[in-house]
């Protein structure tokens, strides 16, 4: 399984990232984001979702799931107050919903994400400088980081 590490060292940068990420978006994307408090999980979707025209998110964790209307569907998930309990949610349906879901904690449901996805590890490295691990699962993936990162 092929890695991808980036280093940045500012919310900046990370949104150019996600931007860059943005550009190659397809249908049906699923993009799970895991690491620590405060590591840019959020920043990174804001960043994603700002490319798409959506002007302003906030973080989903009272609501789960957010939807947001922009160039495709933007389902926005934070899966960190279910503590693994998903099963009455429907949440692999956003999967095929024709839109993008980006699933913050999304290494908390582990055992619900499709096959095919991209997961993006943020670990802090520093006060701004943070290391972002990309792992494509499935070939679109491979092709988005090829492109993009």
């Amino acid at each position: 399984m092929d890695e991808y590490k980036i280093t940045t060292h500012s919310d900046d940068e990370t949104i150019e990232i996600a931007q860059n990420i943005e550009s190659e978006k397809f249908p049906n994307m699923v993009i799970c984001l895991s690491g620590d408090l405060g590591s840019g999980k959020t920043v990174f979707a804001k960043g994603f979702a700002h490319a798409m025209g959506i002007e302003e998110i906030t973080s989903p964790t009272f609501n789960i799931i957010k939807e947001y209307n922009g160039e495709l569907p933007l389902y926005h998930m934070d899966v960190y107050r279910l503590e693994g309990n998903i099963d009455n949610l429907g949440i692999s349906e956003y999967f095929e919903k024709g839109g993008v879901t980006i699933i913050e904690w999304a290494d908390m449901i582990s055992d619900y994400l499709p096959k095919e996805r991209l997961d993006i590890k943020f670990k802090i490295t520093g006060e701004n400088t943070r290391v972002m691990i990309f792992t494509p699962h499935g070939e679109d993936y491979v092709n988005i980081c090829e492109a993009s990162l």
